[in-house]
């Protein structure tokens, strides 16, 4: 300690100085001591250090052969990125496949009329509904923005509001479902449903009804394969006709009608349609006959006139005949009439799917119009979900029926008979094909149609189009330069710590200046601990091993794809990374071994050889296992610490007990010195006064 100064002293004698000299003295062995735990925290900071340098190498080399390993990550492309992209899994195969985005889906959105910004919301009970999930708010009145504030802490992530500044003095109410597809359609319930009236939000519906099946261009003839019955006419659409608004079929007529797209993209919407016959006064059989020919029996069926002979004459014993007459007639075979039964068939509609086959669809469900005797059908499509089209089929001899034009309601209307009178967009659901198959979603994250592959639908694809899942080999070079880079590290923390050799640092050009000064007092640190050069060693061994997977593989050991200790392929000069065992990679050719042969390279850091589905060979297995015997609880380096976390504990206890004993020490020198300066000043005060009585005597 400088500058020791004493209580009282005058240091007329230099005390301060001899006392410092001597503490010097005494001050030796807690110098020592301090050195000692110096060192030993040098050493304990090395160790966790290296501990650091190989649990991420430990880590990088398990993630390219773990589960989660890189080489099975996928890409999607898509053709059309605004409107559909898709998020692969691990799992997802390879290929490629089209999609067609007819909507997207889309949540409520509704706006009110323009308001004075003073106005004011009544009070009342505010009810609000999106698919289950149901939101009421008591409310005793008071300013719109306060109700949209109060609204908005109830809605959650299921309701938003929000106030839209239309002028200076005017606003609107904008009211939005947070929840996409039909089934979560904001419902108005309660006082809602008043405000929302009031304020121009929504008002009663006029229903959006689509009608089809009124004209006979439209129409096709089904399928008749099945349909032939002998002895009367075929099923035709010649017999189908407009009359009196409906489609009358007459007997043996028929048609199909296609439903139109818009409704079998609502497979809520409800077809509606009415049904009914008409007795003719006669059956088209009733002149209608079978006829079949009669066969062959002993009665022929050709006969031909009896006639007196021909005749002859004679002259001088000459007798000529004349030729017989030739009456031979060929007559018609007789015929047999068998009369045709009529049909009565009440088996009218069918629905056809889209695989081609046709379910029949009873109508005797329905309610008959007491009055028309018309059968009122109606069914919502969603009970038929594969349904396409409609056949109507009159396979009577004797009836007539009539069909009314069919209607379809789509289901836009709100389900209290009111709809939005400002709707920004209107709850529904996604509407897609994939592979020509249409399929519908409440949401726009579609992760059930395609196995392992998520879609995310933005918006209406204006063509085809078409996503590719490929292998992502960025991610898989991403990680084995992470995986280099760490063993890089890695290597150059054991040849600092291994060896007193001062280019070690200097031919890290990626230090800074400050670290490379902090790696200096660590160099050599450890070049006796033949623990250190054994760990180096057996990295090496695993880096450029060969692991043969199968007898036909191509890619055994890392050099085969761009990385090894000469990857740049310098020849002739000496190159000190090199001599070290630093990796280097060869882009180039690891970005072609990565499009060509990925899951050799997967083989290559972890496979397994014996079949039990258990990881037990390869380049990231093996690293991950020695290294393991390092970094892992009560493993090389842990065991290192410990040891020196007692020799620190033991260093900084013998360093506190020579600190309490300098400061007694350097006490007990101050508190001698001044009694001896208090002494020698007493001393000193004595002869002062005896010198100077003597001098008043001799004057």
């Amino acid at each position: 300690m400088a500058d020791i100064s004493i209580p009282g002293v005058s240091n007329k004698y230099r005390s301060n100085e001899t006392v410092e000299g001597l503490m010097k003295i005494e001050r030796i062995p807690l110098n020592r001591e301090q050195e000692t735990l110096e060192s030993y925290e040098t050493q304990q900071t090395a160790w966790r250090d290296i501990n650091q340098r190989m649990s991420d190498l430990r880590s990088s080399a398990k993630s390219l052969y773990s589960f989660e390993n890189p080489f099975n990550n996928k890409l999607a492309d898509s053709t059309d990125e605004s409107a559909i992209t898709a998020e692969p899994g691990r799992d997802a195969s390879f290929g490629s496949f089209k999609i067609d985005v007819i909507a997207p889906a889309a949540a409520d959105r509704f706006i009110s009329d323009e308001s004075d910004k003073k106005s004011t919301v009544p009070s009342g009970i505010y009810t609000y509904q999106i698919g289950e999930k149901t939101i009421s708010m008591p409310w005793k009145g008071g300013k719109l923005s306060d109700f949209v504030t109060s609204l908005n802490k109830r809605g959650g992530k299921n309701l938003k509001a929000s106030l839209v500044n239309v002028s200076s003095s005017k606003q609107a109410l904008l009211l939005e479902s947070l929840l996409t597809g039909k089934e979560n359609r904001l419902v108005f319930k309660d006082s809602a449903l008043s405000y929302a009236i009031e304020t121009g939000m929504l008002q009663k519906s006029e229903k959006n009804v689509v009608t089809f099946a009124n004209d006979k261009s439209s129409m096709t003839l089904p399928n008749l394969e099945s349909e032939a019955t002998e002895g009367v006419p075929e099923l035709s659409l010649d017999g189908v006709e407009e009359k009196d608004g409906n489609m009358n079929l007459s007997p043996r007529s028929a048609f199909e009608i296609q439903i139109p797209d818009e409704i079998l993209a609502d497979k809520d919407s409800i077809i509606s349609f009415s049904v009914s016959t008409n007795q003719l006064e006669h059956d088209i059989t009733e002149n209608q006959q079978i006829i079949s020919e009669v066969s062959d029996n002993s009665d022929s069926a050709f006969s031909e006139p009896e006639l007196p002979p021909p005749g002859s004459i004679s002259f001088n014993g000459v007798t000529i005949f004349n030729n017989p007459a030739n009456t031979f007639l060929e007559l018609e075979p007789e015929k047999e009439f068998v009369q045709v039964d009529p049909i009565i068939d009440d088996s009218f509609v069918y629905l056809k799917n889209a695989d081609g086959t046709e379910t029949f669809f009873d109508i005797s469900q329905f309610p008959v119009d007491s009055e028309t005797g018309e059968t009122q059908v109606s069914f919502p499509l969603s009970d038929y979900p594969d349904t396409v089209a409609i056949i109507i089929k009159n396979r009577n001899t004797g009836r007539s029926v009539s069909v009314s034009p069919m209607k379809a309601s789509p289901s836009t209307e709100d389900e209290f008979g009111f709809e939005p009178v400002h709707p920004i967009t209107v709850a529904s659901d996604a509407i897609f094909k994939y592979e020509g198959i249409t399929i519908t979603r409440a949401n726009n994250s579609v992760d059930d149609v395609i196995p392992h592959v998520t879609l995310h639908i933005n918006e209406k694809t204006e063509k085809t189009a078409t996503i590719n899942i490929k292998p992502d080999t960025e991610s898989a070079k991403n990680a084995l330069i992470t995986f280099i880079g760490k063993y890089n590290q890695t290597l150059a923390e054991l040849n600092i710590l291994s060896q007193n050799k001062p280019e070690v640092i200097a031919e890290l050009e990626y230090l800074s200046d400050e670290e490379k000064e902090s790696e200096k007092k660590k160099l050599g640190l450890f070049q006796s601990d033949y623990s250190l050069s054994s760990g180096k060693t057996s990295l090496q061994r695993a880096i450029s091993g060969n692991y043969r997977y199968a007898d036909d593989a191509e890619i055994t050991m890392l050099s085969q794809i761009g990385i090894s200790t000469n990857a740049s392929g310098s020849s002739g000069s000496y190159n000190a990374s090199q001599v070290r065992g630093y990796l280097e990679v060869d882009e180039k050719k690891l970005d072609s071994s990565l499009e060509n042969h990925l899951d050799e390279i997967k083989n290559l850091f972890g496979y397994d050889s014996d079949g039990d589905l258990i990881i037990d060979s390869g380049i990231g297995l093996l690293i991950d296992k020695q290294l393991t015997a390092w970094v892992q609880s009560g493993g090389i380096i842990s065991s290192r610490t410990a040891s020196l976390d007692t020799k620190i504990q033991n260093s900084k206890k013998k360093i506190a007990t020579l600190e309490t004993q300098l400061q007694s020490k350097e006490s007990e020198l101050k508190r001698k010195y001044a009694q001896m300066e208090s002494s020698l000043n007493s001393l000193q005060s004595q002869s002062n006064s005896i010198d100077n009585t003597f001098n008043r005597n001799n004057n």
